[in-house]
C-alpha cells in the first residue's frame, strides 16, 4: 500500500511553496538596491541617448555615470515653469497622472494628444559645460495606437532646434509602429525646428517622405509607413507638450536666460 496521502501532498507542497516563497522575498530584498541602480543607470543612459551625449551600443556603468555629470536634473512646475523644490525622486511622469493632488485634468479643447492627464510637475534635464547652458531634454508622453510612448526629446540652447529625440518604452507594432526606434528616423530630427517665428510647435511627422522641396521641410520628418496612429501621436504629442500646456513657460523662461 502507498505510503501517500492527500494530507502528507499537501503538507510538502505548503513547505515547498514557503520555502520558495522566502527564497524569492529574500533575493528581491538582497538585490532592490542593485535593481535600483539598474534601473537609474538605464535611464540615465537613455536621456544622454536621447541627447547625443553618448553613441548606441555597449557603455557601461561608470561611462554613463561620467557623462551625466553634463546634465543637471530638476523639477520644474508645468503651469509657471519656475524650479520647484522638489528632488526627481519626488516626481514621476509615468504615475503622478493617476493622483489628483500630483496632476491636473487637460481642458479637451488643448488636449491633442489624447492624455486626459499631466503631471503638475515634471523633471527636466539641463545639460551644462563649465555653467554654460548647452540644451535641454524634456521628458515626452505619446500615446500610440497599441501603447503609451515614453521618451526625451533633446533641444539646442534655442529651445527650437532639435539634438535628438528617441523613446525608450513602447509597445508599438514592429516593423509599423515600431519603428519609432530605427535609428535612420530618429536621427532626422536632429536639426529640425519645433516652432515656427511666433514660437508656436509646428513640428509634425508627415504622410509619407518628406522632400527638400516641401514647404515647411524644416518642421518635419518622415511618417511612419503603414502606422497611420502613432504617427499622429508622435505629432500631437510633440505639439502638446511644447505648448503653453505642457513646457511652453520653462521654455519661455529658458529664452529669456533664467535658467
Amino acid at each position: 500500500m502507498s505510503s501517500e496521502t492527500p494530507t502528507k501532498t499537501v503538507t510538502v507542497a505548503l513547505i515547498l511553496c514557503v520555502v520558495f516563497s522566502f527564497l524569492v522575498s529574500t533575493t528581491a530584498v538582497v538585490l532592490k538596491d542593485k535593481i535600483s541602480y539598474n534601473q537609474e543607470i538605464d535611464l540615465k543612459k537613455n536621456i544622454l541617448l536621447a541627447a547625443g551625449l553618448i553613441e548606441k551600443g555597449s557603455v557601461s556603468a561608470k561611462q554613463v555615470e561620467e557623462a551625466f555629470k553634463k546634465v543637471e536634473p530638476i523639477v520644474v512646475d508645468l503651469e509657471s515653469g519656475e524650479k520647484t523644490s522638489l528632488s526627481p525622486e519626488d516626481v514621476n511622469i509615468k504615475t503622478d497622472v493617476k493622483f489628483s493632488d500630483k496632476s491636473t485634468a487637460i481642458e479637451p479643447s488643448n488636449d491633442v494628444a489624447g492624455l486626459g492627464r499631466r503631471p503638475k510637475n515634471a523633471t527636466v534635464y539641463l545639460v551644462k559645460e563649465e555653467g554654460a547652458l548647452q540644451g535641454v531634454i524634456l521628458p515626452i508622453v505619446s500615446k500610440g495606437l497599441w501603447s503609451t510612448m515614453y521618451g526625451f526629446l533633446a533641444l539646442a540652447p534655442d529651445t527650437k532646434t532639435v539634438k535628438g529625440f528617441g523613446y525608450y518604452e513602447q509597445g508599438e507594432t514592429p516593423g509599423l509602429g515600431g519603428e519609432v526606434d530605427n535609428p535612420s528616423w530618429k536621427n532626422q530630427w536632429v536639426g529640425k525646428e519645433i516652432f515656427n517665428t511666433e514660437w508656436e510647435p509646428v513640428f509634425k511627422l508627415k504622410k509619407g517622405s518628406v522632400s527638400s522641396s516641401d514647404e515647411g521641410k524644416e518642421h518635419m520628418v518622415d511618417g511612419l509607413s503603414g502606422a497611420t496612429i502613432t504617427s499622429e501621436g508622435v505629432t500631437t504629442s510633440i505639439q502638446y507638450w511644447l505648448s503653453q500646456n505642457g513646457f511652453g513657460p520653462f521654455l519661455t523662461k529658458i529664452r529669456n536666460g533664467e535658467y
